[in-house]
């Protein structure tokens, strides 16, 4: 053999590598377990779409200066509410008054859950001009869009705290952290986050298929929401159609059981007196088990609900060439 090895063919060449003196690997075939990517592989296109999501919505900038910007906004809104309250109602009631600060404290982590994902949607494909590379990357489009909206998610995170701090410190709100329902909160923070999660997929996924003036559609969501969910006034004082529909969201549950969690006792966006909870329950306002119940039922359908969208929403995209051309919006 002139020294060599013996050689085997190349598999769909018809050669046998004959002169390189290195035979080629044994041909096993494909595997599409390759194109589905490890666990590992998952969890590191999540690290870095967070990461990468984190530094464009700081924009790269001073991160005092980002701090300062991302909290403005929600205190700002805060005390606009609290001292409305306070002229109107002659000094407010100090209940009232931690009502509505927690109600605006939550409403930011709606805010960036709810339009973060969707804006992402936006921002790759009419700004950018990115969305189609992203699509053909070997990441999933769902995980990369997940790690953006988690970025958007954190930033709201840090405009509720500091919401919260403001309202104890500097408004009086009443609170007392030894009366504070730890396990509930824990609970209904995870099962709410999921919930808006799965609501702004929904919404990005609404965004791959529409056009022209599709950066109004997260307000506009989201001010819906706003209205139905309890985040600033009890949801007894809307007609009983609008109740019905706030007692099937998830996002109405997830306040109530905050609010519920860290002041106990307080008063309630669910129920009340005449509320449509009262009919249909007999109760003045829904235990910590009922929150929970219902907080996990409605989650559960709306994440299922918003994968199914996306789902759709994504092969249609890719059928239709959505993903490759921009609006003009």
């Amino acid at each position: 053999m002139s020294g060599f090895e013996a050689t085997r063919p190349i598999p769909g060449t018809g050669s046998t590598g004959a002169g390189t003196g290195l035979a080629p690997p044994e041909w096993g075939g494909f595997d599409p377990a390759r194109t589905r990517g490890r666990a590992g592989d998952v969890l590191r296109s999540f690290k870095t779409s967070t990461r990468l999501g984190w530094q464009m919505e700081a924009n790269w900038t001073d991160p005092l200066l980002f701090f300062i910007y991302s909290v403005a906004k929600p205190v700002s809104s805060a005390l606009i509410l609290v001292f409305m309250l306070g002229v109107i109602g002659g000094g407010g009631n100090p209940e009232y008054r931690a009502f509505v600060v927690i109600g605006s404290a939550l409403w930011s982590f709606v805010l960036s859950g709810i339009s973060g994902l969707a804006w992402s949607v936006l921002d790759d494909r009419e700004r950018y001009r990115m969305l189609k590379y992203v699509y053909v990357s070997p990441s999933d489009f769902l995980i990369v869009l997940l790690g953006r909206g988690v970025a958007r998610v954190a930033v709201g995170g840090m405009g509720a705290l500091i919401t919260l701090g403001v309202g104890v410190a500097v408004l009086g709100v009443p609170f007392d952290i030894g009366a504070v329902n730890w396990p509930l909160f824990a609970i209904v923070m995870v099962l709410g986050l999921v919930s808006i999660i799965a609501i702004g997929v929904m919404l990005a996924a609404i965004c791959l298929q529409t056009r022209q003036e599709s950066w109004s559609y997260p307000e506009a969501v989201g001010g819906s929401l706003f209205l139905v969910s309890g985040a600033i006034f009890p949801i007894l004082v809307l007609p009983s159609v609008v109740q019905a529909i706030g007692l099937l969201t998830p996002l109405s549950w997830w306040i109530e059981g905050v609010r519920q969690s860290l002041f106990p006792g307080g008063i309630t966006s669910i129920g009340g007196t005449g509320s449509l909870f009262e009919m249909l329950t007999g109760q003045a306002a829904p235990d910590a088990g009922q929150i929970v119940l219902a907080l996990l039922a409605a989650g559960t359908v709306t994440t299922l609900l918003s994968i199914a969208v996306f789902r759709a929403s994504d092969r249609r995209a890719k059928d239709r060439g959505l993903l490759d051309q921009t609006t003009g919006s």
